[in-house]
């Protein structure tokens, strides 16, 4: 129809059409979203320097950033378990801001995406808690006093239990809204009126990222204490 607007996932469509493929968008997305990732860190890698310059100093400051807060709420314990956070913050990040890309949609639009990393946090932070706690760690669901057992224990589940979805639901329905926001003024308003929300929605989408980060260190932060 002429002058109907591109589809938002033009880029991933065509080269299905192309490859013959029926992969789903959003893992294509997530797949390019790690090939970016893994280029610039290759690109960082072969061009390490004592004094640090252009995409190095960039890491470092997010890296260094991220590692103080996480020592800083956690303690020097959290230095094991970092390498996880940063890497889900920065691969949140990237996908996050791919939406901004036109032609683009991202990952995070999409709820399998993030139910994929919801799992693997709740997996991660529950090992850790077994790892270093044994069987003990199970006295972190029974409360602080034996007679609340009966009472704190099936709580304590259920609100474990619920942390998954809390993650997906909230990033999917953040990005996905800004995403149909961004679209619609697009569609409703000149290009350079929509350039303030687009900016707006790029410091939303860091925002977006950091808070799955904090929450993953929250939780990881209650797995590494001892029960009380």
């Amino acid at each position: 129809m002429a002058g109907a607007l591109p589809h938002p996932l033009l880029f991933m469509t065509e080269l299905n059409d192309i490859l013959g493929t029926h992969i789903p968008n959003h893992v294509l997305y997530t797949w390019a979203a790690m090939g970016i990732l893994f280029i610039c860190g290759s690109l960082v890698y072969r061009n390490l320097s004592l004094v640090p310059g252009g995409i190095q100093n960039l890491f470092e400051i997010i890296i260094g950033g991220l590692e103080d807060f996480v020592v800083s709420n956690i303690g020097e314990g959290g230095r094991k378990v970092f390498p996880f956070m940063c890497t889900l913050f920065v691969f949140i990040l990237t996908m996050n801001l791919m939406g901004l890309v036109p032609g683009c949609d991202a990952p995070t639009a999409n709820v399998n995406t993030n139910a994929a990393m919801a799992v693997c946090v709740f997996l991660y932070y529950n090992y850790i808690g077994i790892k270093i706690h044994g069987a003990g760690y199970i006295k972190h669901f029974m409360g602080p006093v034996p007679f609340l057992v009966p009472l704190m224990l099936p709580i304590e589940l259920v609100s474990h239990l619920a942390r998954p979805l809390s993650l997906t639901l909230r990033l999917f329905g953040n990005i996905r809204g800004e995403e149909i926001v961004l679209v619609l003024l697009f569609m409703l308003a000149p290009v350079f009126s929509t350039l303030p929300m687009y900016f707006l929605f790029m410091l939303a989408k860091v925002i977006q990222a950091f808070i799955f980060f904090m929450l993953t260190m929250i939780y990881l932060k209650g797995s590494l204490e001892h029960a009380h």
